[in-house]
């Protein structure tokens, strides 16, 4: 490609808004533009890098056995309401009506599609397993698009679907794909970890997120350096202590002025551990009855030292979501905030308790009147409650596994994993008939990964002070031809003689300074730059500077062409090195 005629531009600054390096960068380098909030255009450039990853993605998942298909973005909405994620699904799902006046929605993800399809093709066992793939686009409407291509509202996701007789059948793919989703990180050179995950709205009991580490990610994984333990802080389980001791009579005392547990273990000279915290929110839950969305007061208990993990507790109550109560919601249920407990509250509520509570004894608690506490409130004799396990995560809490200190970072996710088992195929009535006539819910899995947020997670990883410095497995080109001399003849020879030979070159033939193609060239971050000077020329010379180390060579202009491959082969290689294929544990 020649640069005096390719559509995209470079830009000196960066638009207004570019909050990340590497969104910063793709958008001066001209990869993406943006069109609307977390609605992106990919350029030339962006759109060839995302072939290279999209290519790297088939040929893994064709060695797993999987065929690939494409399903529509805009369903029916009927699908969706048979699974009832029609009602679940929050403004984050598009909906709209048809001119017949049908409901419709722009599919987020497809399970829904790819079950209707399957429950028309699957009739046997001997049709199982199967396991079909697409790269599509998505639409979310997501609230808080951020970081360019990192959370946008339209994107292109590969996902793939797999279809079983028995959880066996599912364990063995979900391996497959687990093993494989480390292949694609390590050749597209994206460093990732795997981490224990919540299922959110996809449903299923095993769920694992594929994370890139990094200062810019908004979700929070907490590690063990120790023995390896890793969760998304969502889920992530810690060693707890219980204060566990006789119990002793309940007693009302004044504690003016202590609506926080800090002012509150202050003036009761305490511990905050051994106070129990109440924490409001209002979920949102599905009536089974109608369809229609019902409001709920949920009242959650941690002890004081502790905080509430929503995702946690919104999976205890069974709400859709959740959202932080009013105080007038929580005094309709004979609740004060600030000296709340359930003890002796009146309403319909929920209560959840986090088990540090459940077994420990004689906590303080709110006494649902202003100025005042309980002292030595016991779980089981004053109130009562769901127990599970609510309390976030933190570092230097206790590893559940092996005791040591954990440790909190920050993370982009980057592919998820999920055993769906039977959630959609029994709502849908997709079944296989087994070898004694009877008719199975067939057992799914599904499993993602975002091809533009793989992109935008490389340009993090891969920057300098200059721009982009990309793996050769996903950059747009794998040469940049930086020609200074004024006889264009000897660069296009150059240029001609290298797509020849299958090399992907990006000619910068333009009339412009050394200085600007030189700035040009660090910007777009391709991985060899070959430099055409009069004086190399001179001597039939040409350099070649390789972009990830800055590493220069001077060879022969003879044996460009053959040292070029070499030099590639070499850039590769590094990518193949460092490809890893984890088992699952």
């Amino acid at each position: 490609m020649r640069m005096s005629r390719m559509f995209s531009r470079t830009l000196r600054e960066a638009p207004n808004g570019a909050d990340t390096k590497g969104y910063e960068y793709l958008l001066r380098a001209g990869y993406i533009r943006q069109m609307g909030a977390g609605i992106f255009s990919l350029l030339p450039l962006g759109f060839k890098a995302t072939q290279k990853i999209e290519g790297i993605i088939r040929e893994e998942m064709n060695a797993i056995g999987g065929e690939e298909l494409q399903m529509p973005v805009v369903n029916p909405a009927d699908i969706w309401k048979e699974t009832g994620r029609y009602y679940s699904i929050d403004k984050e799902m598009g909906r709209f009506s048809d001119r017949n006046n049908r409901d419709m929605v722009l599919a987020m993800t497809h399970e829904e599609a790819v079950t209707d399809i399957a429950r028309g093709e699957i009739d046997s066992y001997k049709r199982l397993p199967l396991l079909v793939y697409q790269l599509q686009t998505k639409w979310r409407d997501d609230p808080r698009p951020r970081a360019g291509l990192i959370r946008v509202r339209e994107f292109t996701m590969l996902d793939s679907y797999s279809f079983d007789r028995d959880a066996e059948g599912l364990d063995k793919i979900y391996r497959d794909h687990y093993r494989a989703y480390f292949r694609i990180f390590s050749r597209c050179g994206l460093p990732s970890i795997a981490v224990g995950a919540d299922s959110g709205m996809m449903g299923g009991k095993i769920s694992h997120e594929y994370m890139y580490l990094s200062p810019i990610g908004e979700d929070t994984i907490i590690l063990c350096d120790k023995c390896g333990y890793t969760a998304n802080r969502q889920i992530a389980k810690f060693g707890k202590e219980y204060i566990e001791e006789e119990m002793k009579p309940i007693e009302k005392v004044s504690t003016p002025e202590s609506k926080t547990i800090e002012d509150l273990a202050a003036y009761l000279n305490i511990d905050a551990k051994k106070t129990a915290k109440c924490v409001f929110m209002v979920g949102t839950f599905i009536n089974d009855k109608n369809g229609e969305e019902e409001e709920k007061l949920i009242v959650a208990l941690v002890r004081g030292d502790y905080e509430v993990e929503e995702s946690k507790l919104s999976n205890a109550a069974r709400a859709n979501s959740i959202r932080p109560a009013h105080e007038e919601e929580i005094m309709a249920c004979g609740m004060v905030p600030g000296y709340a407990s359930p003890i002796g509250a009146k309403g319909n509520f929920i209560c959840i308790v986090d088990d540090s509570v459940a077994k420990s004894n004689n906590l303080v608690a709110g006494a649902n009147d202003a100025g005042f506490h309980y002292l030595n409130t016991n779980f089981g004799r004053d109130y009562t409650g769901t127990v599970a396990d609510i309390a976030s995560a933190r570092d230097g809490m206790r590893c559940p596994v092996c005791g040591a200190p954990l440790r909190a970072s920050k993370g982009v996710e980057i592919g998820n994993i999920f055993q769906l088992g039977t959630r959609y195929s029994s709502a849908m009535n997709c079944t296989y008939q087994d070898e004694s006539g009877k008719q199975i819910p067939v057992v799914m899995g599904s499993y993602g990964i975002g091809v533009g947020r793989l992109l935008a997670c490389l340009a993090e990883e891969y920057n300098d002070e200059g721009g982009l410095k990309l793996p050769v497995s996903v950059a747009p080109y794998q040469v940049h031809l930086v020609s200074l001399v004024k006889d264009t003849a000897i660069a296009d020879s150059i240029y001609d003689e290298l797509t020849s030979k299958g090399i992907e070159v990006l000619y910068d033939d333009r009339k412009e300074s050394a200085g600007v193609k030189f700035a040009d060239a660090d910007l777009i971050g391709i991985p060899l730059r070959i430099t055409l000077g009069n004086r190399s020329l001179k001597e039939g010379k040409v350099e070649v500077r390789i972009r990830a180390t800055g590493e220069t060579t001077t060879y022969l202009l003879s044996d460009i062409a053959e040292e070029i491959k070499a030099e590639i082969a070499k850039e590769q290689a590094r990518i193949d090195e460092g490809i890893v294929e984890k088992e699952l544990q």
